[in-house]
């Protein structure tokens, strides 16, 4: 895997499923259903995304069945319900993400839009890819080994002197231990081996 920081594209999804404007609701439920996913981009044209159907959009359709016939002036919510194609049930603009972004955008994005996925677009709004929660979390898959050989090389090592302090990986949680005469470092150090992509915890043991 890449180097921190790792970005959208180390971990998306580059085969997307997706729609068009006129898939229906029939269609959009089975294509979900088939690949296990909870929101496909709908797309126009060449490949650009203009909206994304997700499954919040579709319940209105169960949740208002045994409703009265609904009139203009109504709810989003309850106006979806009466949707049967793509472009009626979709929510537009789509909130996107580009590949270039880090992982840590990409969670604050979802954690402030309330979205599980995010269609991985370039410059020109042209979908590339689809980036989930469970994408993110994949960077906590690194062995430890590698956690630890990125932190000597790209951390530590820049200490002065870099063997003032010494420390172990295990399941992700760093501990670092020995001498740190200056302890303004402290917190900058657990700082930047907490930026390495898979670390899970920090604990300092310094004397």
């Amino acid at each position: 895997m890449a180097a921190s920081p790792y970005t959208v594209s180390d971990v998306m999804t580059h085969t997307a499923v997706a729609i068009g404007r006129e898939a229906s609701y029939k269609e959009i439920v089975e294509l979900m259903h088939q690949w296990q996913v909870s929101a496909v981009p709908v797309l126009e044209g060449e490949g650009r995304v203009v909206g994304v159907v997700s499954e919040a959009d579709l319940l209105p359709k169960e949740e208002f069945r045994q409703d009265e016939p609904r009139l203009p002036g109504q709810s989003e919510e309850a106006s979806k319900a009466d949707a049967v194609l793509a472009e009626e049930l979709m929510s537009s603009p789509a909130v996107t993400v580009h590949p270039d972004a880090t992982l840590a955008e990409a969670a604050r994005i979802m954690a402030r839009k309330h979205v599980k996925r995010l269609p991985v677009v370039n410059g020109l709004g042209m979908l590339e890819g689809v980036v989930s929660r469970s994408d993110l979390l994949k960077v906590f898959l690194r062995p430890d080994d590698e956690i630890d050989e990125e932190i000597r090389s790209a951390v530590v090592a820049g200490l002065s002197p870099p063997d003032r302090v010494d420390f172990t990986v295990l399941d992700g949680v760093v501990t670092v231990r020995g001498p740190l005469r200056d302890r303004s470092l402290v917190p900058l150090l657990a700082r930047a081996i907490r930026a390495v992509e898979g670390v899970v915890d920090v604990r300092m043991e310094l004397a």
